[in-house]
């Protein structure tokens, strides 16, 4: 056990990262806003790791968040002077690295601060041996306990690989209270409030439906969460900065990314059905009842592997005859191609209005998509035949984009290796490396048998109205699936949202999702369904199946689309 507060029933974690790439003042900013006792970030997500294996293959000694580094130069005397641990997975495919990369910036700067690591995480080595094939990076998702043995330790700093983005505020939750391996309830309830701050503005009001609602988030502040001994805790943000802590900014992080009811990590299974929420004050909203479960015997691998080489061209259509245009250029094109890549796709966005005011409001877009592993067949190949009809084709030909060479693309492909498997170590400020073993209890995570649902509404008058009329949503990406859930306010609204919004009914509402298989999920404490819909994304986020490759505006899409809604509910 470590007291990293003064506090010992309450410890105050904030976050100042949802990715890589995210607001490079944030460290400082949480630092210098009010009282810390730990400051978390989250660097990785599955695009991330894809990209610092890129890193690593130009130098080995390469591999983590570099913005990280930068970060720590600025602010690393401010946290120790202010007490406050740092705790960070920016070590991406390097922990090691970035460690030592820290002890050198804690000397320059002559700054007193002990750093550790945890690693065991990269399976690359290994991944032929475990049924993974040869893919760029392979990174089983670890937990918190090795977190937990560096904070013992004293480090000051933990920089850690692929764990889950919860574990950085799991592990100096459970080094302060001092929980065992078995307090599930307590490490569930931890789980939560990591799943909430870990994409840091997402929390606060950032990319909240009801935004318009929100007084002030011209710079949202990035969350706090206060944990106390029993597992609960309150979500809030440093007083005075921006955005809002609200239930339902609350409720739209808790749908984000997630599956069924069972959300399972490597310590602890949280039942996210057991959520209650509740506004204990301005900019403050209690997260209680969390029940958790043992963890399941396998972890998570993340795969990453360089699936060939990827070009596009777009295509300007104005005026009449779209339709016609589009066929005669793809036509055209694909006749005139000395060889045809292996995959070659066309999508068509009438974005065009009739009798438009502006040229733009007059005009579509067709995008072309190829991919090769030969480079030779998506580059130069493919992207001078698709300028040589400019003026060979249709009317007022032309393009959005210059011709090009393809670039390499990533394939997302998730796998499982029994956590005995894994190697877990927590490498302490002394150096010393401690073992981390995997749980002693586990448990495979069923489906949880959907709930009775509330009476349905009786009939009544109803209006065609858009679903974002009394519906919010938060969607996101998981490999190939995407997600989407949708919450609504009421217990009225909730016994009409439960009986009309089913898997049919998506499909119908969003028409790409209708060969797919699209599985619904009930969370009645929320008020909430999410849904899972499988292969929208192709192969990840990397493989851009979708313009929208992560899925960040499938919610917004759902709520745009009009059906009918009794109209007592709409006022």
């Amino acid at each position: 056990m470590s007291m990293l507060a003064a506090d010992p029933d309450v410890l105050r974690i904030g976050n100042c990262s949802g990715f890589y790439g995210d607001r490079f003042g944030a460290m400082r900013e949480m630092l210098e806003g009010g009282r810390l006792d730990v400051l978390t970030g989250d660097y990785l997500a599955e695009l991330t790791m894809l990209i610092l294996g890129r890193d690593r293959m130009k130098d080995p000694s390469l591999g983590y968040a570099k913005s990280f580094v930068k970060q720590i130069e600025d602010c690393l005397g401010l946290a120790v002077e202010r007490n406050v641990r740092i705790v960070a997975n920016a070590g991406g495919l390097n922990p090691a690295g970035l460690a030592e990369k820290l002890r050198e910036v804690a000397a320059e700067l002559g700054v007193d601060a002990t750093i550790a690591h945890v690693e065991g995480d990269d399976l690359v080595a290994r991944a032929g041996e475990l049924g993974f094939g040869a893919p760029l990076t392979a990174n089983a998702y670890l937990g918190a306990w090795g977190i937990v043995e560096c904070l013992n330790a004293g480090a000051d700093i933990v920089v850690t690989g692929r764990v889950t983005d919860a574990s950085v505020v799991v592990g100096p939750a459970a080094a302060h209270f001092g929980w065992g391996r078995a307090d599930y309830d307590r490490l569930a309830g931890a789980v939560v409030a990591g799943h909430v701050i870990e994409c840091g503005t997402q929390a606060t009001g950032g990319n909240y439906a009801f935004f318009t609602e929100l007084a002030d988030l011209g710079r949202p502040g990035f969350p706090i969460a206060e944990i106390r001994r029993d597992g609960s805790s309150v979500i809030t943000k440093h007083e005075g900065s921006g955005g809002a802590v609200t239930i339902d900014t609350v409720a739209a992080q808790l749908m984000y990314e997630i599956q069924g009811a069972r959300y399972a990590g490597p310590d602890v299974t949280s039942r996210l059905d057991t959520i209650q929420l509740d506004r204990e004050g301005s900019d403050r909203v209690l997260i209680s009842g969390v029940t958790g479960e043992a963890p399941p015997p396998r972890l998570k691998v993340s795969l990453n592997t360089l699936g060939g080489f990827r070009n596009e061209m777009e295509f300007i259509l104005t005026g009449l005859d779209i339709e016609a245009k589009a066929e005669l250029a793809q036509r055209q094109l694909e006749a005139w191609l000395p060889t045809r890549p292996a995959e070659l796709t066309w999508t068509l966005a009438r974005l065009d209005r009739p009798d438009a005011d502006t040229e733009e409001q007059a005009s579509a877009l067709l995008r072309c998509v190829v991919r090769d592993a030969d480079p030779n067949k998506v580059g130069r190949a493919f992207s001078n035949v698709a300028v040589e009809l400019a003026l060979a084709s249709y009317p007022g030909c032309s393009f959005t984009t210059l011709p090009g060479n393809g670039s390499p693309y990533g394939v997302y492909t998730p796998g499982f290796v029994d956590a005995t498997e894994v190697a877990h170590l927590a490498v302490l400020p002394d150096g010393t490396r401690v073992a981390v073993a995997p749980s002693t209890d586990s448990v495979e995570p069923a489906e949880v048998t959907e709930p009775p649902a509330p009476e349905p509404l009786p009939p009544s008058v109803t209006r065609r109205a858009p679903l974002g009329a009394l519906a919010l949503a938060r969607s996101g990406d998981k490999g190939g699936n995407a997600n989407i859930g949708v919450w609504v306010r009421t217990d009225e609204q909730w016994r009409w949202l439960v009986h009309t919004l089913t898997v049919d009914r998506v499909k119908a509402l969003l028409p790409e999702t209708a060969a797919l298989t699209v599985t619904r999920h009930v969370l009645p404490n929320l008020r909430a369904l999410n849904f899972i819909i499988e292969g929208l994304l192709g192969q990840g986020v990397a493989y851009q199946a979708r313009f929208d490759p992560q899925a960040k505006g499938l919610g917004e899409w759902l709520r745009s689309r009009h059906l009918d809604i009794p109209v007592e509910l709409l006022s």
